[in-house]
């Protein structure tokens, strides 16, 4: 029996990296390790979970703000344990999502123009997990719904 590989039509096709001016510099993305992708993005600001000391904490980025990220530009910072995961909000640009080690999820309202200061007083804390939450996420379609979720691994959380 003689066996067929078939060829792949990309075998051609070759990727071009994007210029430097283009593309984020100088970020300390979070080492937390977790199964999230540490980022989420809506039409207007792009939001990067970063390490930090004392807490977690985030970056809310413009979309047209590139280039190298000064180390003392505003973060969105108020959980006491590690950011574990973020989502915008599907209806409102300006708000996000975050939920993170201390086992809380915190509501953000990001100003109009992005950050100028470290924002530091989310608009709701919802509290009640008894474990650190991995998982927010944003009802597609129906306004002000928001889902938190605990993964089954790790500590449990002391109130």
């Amino acid at each position: 029996m003689r066996r067929v590989v078939r060829q792949s039509k990309f075998r051609h096709v070759f990727g071009q990296a994007v210029k430097n001016d283009q593309c984020y510099d100088d970020i300390r993305v979070s080492r937390v390790t977790w199964d999230s992708s540490f980022c989420a993005v809506n039409p207007r600001f792009v939001a990067i979970i970063i390490e930090a000391s004392g807490g977690g904490a985030f970056l809310v980025l413009p979309l047209h703000k590139t280039g190298r990220i000064d180390k003392s530009y505003p973060t969105v910072c108020g959980h006491t344990g590690p950011v574990l995961d973020i989502d915008w909000c599907p209806h409102n640009d300006q708000v996000i999502a975050s939920g993170s080690e201390d086992c809380t999820v915190m509501v953000w309202q990001i100003p109009e123009n992005g950050l100028t200061l470290s924002l530091t007083e989310p608009v709701v804390i919802l509290e009640g997990h008894s474990k650190r939450v991995g998982i927010v996420a944003w009802h597609p379609t129906a306004r002000n719904v928001l889902l938190s979720a605990e993964k089954h691994a790790g500590t449990n959380c002391s109130p």
